[in-house]
């Protein structure tokens, strides 16, 4: 930048960063906020050479009008109304284990409706991993009695719980 443009930016700024700073401040309430919207008062300023060599009663006018703008603009960017500041961050929700508990005890209560058959096959197939074949050998009984004892078993126990108000 040369000498003469530096000494004009400095008179500029000398003249009207503070009375704009003030301004800015009273608009937004924010100290942080006037100084970014006078930094960018001033380079626009900066970069339009006809404001540079007006008279400062009218560099002063226009100086106000940008910064009143960069206010406007901060305030509808999408930026400014999508954050929420706050002074604490929020609790992390930690989950209770409540409705597991419930789940449970309704299963419970379900499974209490099957007969011991069904009963054995659905909770060493479900909760026990088993699969099939593991169980005939394990209950001694073919691998289709198994099938068929899980299907109706199944079917049994969603009718148990649709009874005590499960509807999912």
């Amino acid at each position: 930048m040369p000498i003469d443009e530096r000494a004009a930016l400095r008179e500029l700024h000398d003249r009207h960063a503070r009375a704009v700073w003030r301004y800015v401040v009273r608009l937004t309430g924010s100290v942080a906020t006037a100084d970014d919207v006078v930094q960018e008062t001033l380079l626009r300023a900066w970069r339009s050479p006809r404001i540079m060599a007006q008279d400062p009663a009218t560099a002063r006018s226009w100086m106000f009008t940008v910064a009143r703008h960069l206010v406007i603009d901060e305030v509808r960017s999408a930026r400014r109304r999508h954050e929420l500041g706050v002074n604490e961050l929020p609790e992390r929700p930690v989950a209770d284990g409540t409705d597991e508990l419930f789940d449970t005890l309704l299963v419970e209560e379900a499974l209490t409706d099957l007969s011991d058959e069904h009963r054995a096959v659905i909770v060493r197939a479900y909760f026990g991993g088993r699969n099939t074949a593991e169980l005939a050998e394990e209950l001694h009984i073919p691998e289709g009695t198994v099938k068929s004892r899980l299907h109706y078993g199944i079917r049994a126990l969603r009718l148990a719980l649709q009874e005590r108000g499960v509807t999912r």
